[in-house]
């Protein structure tokens, strides 16, 4: 069955499209995930492939998943490809698992970061930490229930200020002399096997390149998408990798593996030797600004997915869960909702464990993508694909096999969280049946 595209207006060219693969994908991640790549590898060389293969994996996954937001362009995205491909039910888990895992996680993980940022600049003791990151996530929480408006004028100054020190860090780093013994060769530690020490850094990477999932959205806007998509996808992913790529060869041209590995500090610390104390705390201040950005955007994206679902009466609680402010038009139900759980995790968690939960849930959903593609390419032949991957089915399958790769190392290097994502994700699945009986009879 075609999908119609009627309600939106074609508008998006090959530059904005770009410009939206770069800010939705530019994240937290790029400045802080080095400590645990590192921590995995403890190799600059490992680190610097994993980097690399973790954006080609990306790329492939972007393009991918385009096929479908260019032949389904409706609100709503990867939930829309997946009920359309598998029923309501795999996509209403999806659902569930955003609004209790990936965008709470998501804000508590950045919230953390923020914290323990804010710690090391002003050199404030180590018990602080927690309450100021649970400042950053209520004080976003609290400028998205003055409406859209406000939370929207946050994320286009943030996206500035994300890009600065990047540029900053990586024009002045690469250039300059070299701190440490830079050695590219990809050798593992006499405690690890280079397959262990290469999956986990691997592992570790995806939560930087995460966000590649929305880039298909916009696909219905687009004046051009069978040629404009993919080169937005395309180019946007192969420059984020470059960038990634770059300012972690510039961290390990800065800095000693032993100091980079586990330590969260490591962008500010090599702000500091490359600018001195005056000129790297201004680098911090504008990763600051970075970070507290996309905590909002998670903020503002996030609180609609569990709106949507309790407008539909699929959630339990949805009478208050869909209430809307009267004068700013926020959905403070839902706002209210995500950062209870976001502070439960802030509680419970740390950065890394935070995001390797997201990385692992968001990837079981995306392999259903993946694998969505070929459904209907066997199943619907006819249906108008205004786009359709490259390299069929070689880039699908690349994507399919990095997806069980990431899965499954998960489950073998962290059973537990594994383990508690799943258990999260299938509560869902009792959720959706009560609902469904009570709620939408």
């Amino acid at each position: 069955m075609q999908q119609e595209n009627d309600g939106l207006k074609k508008e998006v060219g090959t530059f904005t499209a770009l410009a939206t693969v770069m800010g939705t994908v530019i994240g937290g991640g790029v400045f802080f995930k080095v400590a645990s790549v590192v921590s995995a590898t403890q190799s600059a060389g490992i680190t610097l492939i994993a980097w690399v293969l973790g954006g080609l994996l990306t790329i492939c996954a972007g393009l991918t998943s385009a096929e479908l937001a260019a032949a389904l362009p409706l609100t709503g995205g990867a939930v829309k490809y997946l009920e359309y491909t598998y029923g309501k039910l795999p996509a209403y888990l999806f659902g569930w698992a955003q609004s209790l895992i990936y965008f709470p996680a998501n804000i508590a993980a950045l919230s953390i970061v923020f914290g323990t940022q804010i710690v090391a600049l002003l050199h404030l003791r180590d018990s602080v930490q927690l309450p100021v990151a649970i400042l950053a996530g209520l004080s976003i929480t609290l400028i998205n229930f003055l409406g859209t408006k406000a939370a929207g004028r946050l994320q286009s100054m943030a996206l500035i200020f994300k890009l600065i020190p990047i540029a900053i860090i990586v024009l002045v780093g690469l250039f300059a002399p070299s701190s440490t013994n830079l050695d590219l060769l990809p050798t593992a530690s006499a405690h690890t096997s280079l397959f262990s020490a290469f999956s986990s850094g691997l592992l570790a990477t995806m939560f930087a390149y995460d966000g590649w999932l929305g880039v298909g959205a916009i696909a219905g806007e687009m004046k051009h998408p069978e040629k404009d998509l993919p080169r937005a996808i395309g180019w946007g992913l192969a420059f984020i990798t470059i960038i990634y790529t770059l300012i972690n060869l510039v961290f390990l041209k800065t800095l000693p593996i032993s100091h980079l590995a586990g330590n969260l500090n490591a962008a500010s610390e090599s702000a500091i030797k490359l600018f001195g104390v005056m000129g790297g705390k201004l680098v911090t201040i504008g990763i600051l600004i970075s970070v507290y950005g996309a905590i909002n955007g998670y903020t503002m994206t996030g609180m609609r997915v569990p709106l949507s679902m309790a407008e539909e009466q699929t959630l339990p609680f949805s009478g208050f869960i869909r209430k809307v402010s009267k004068h700013t038009a926020a959905p403070f139900g839902a706002g209210i909702l995500q950062f209870a759980i976001a502070l439960l995790m802030m509680f419970l968690g740390n950065f890394d464990l935070l995001t390797d939960m997201i990385v692992f849930v968001m990837w079981i959903f995306s392999l259903l993508i993946f694998i969505a593609v070929f459904i209907l390419r066997k199943c619907e032949p006819d249906l108008k694909r205004p786009y359709r991957v490259p390299g069929y089915p070689v880039i699908p399958i690349i994507a399919i096999v990095g997806g069980l790769f990431i899965l499954i190392t998960t489950i073998v290097t962290q059973f537990e969280l594994a383990m508690i994502g799943m258990i999260v994700t299938l509560l869902g699945v009792p959720v959706y049946y009560l609902t469904k009986k009570y709620y939408r009879q």
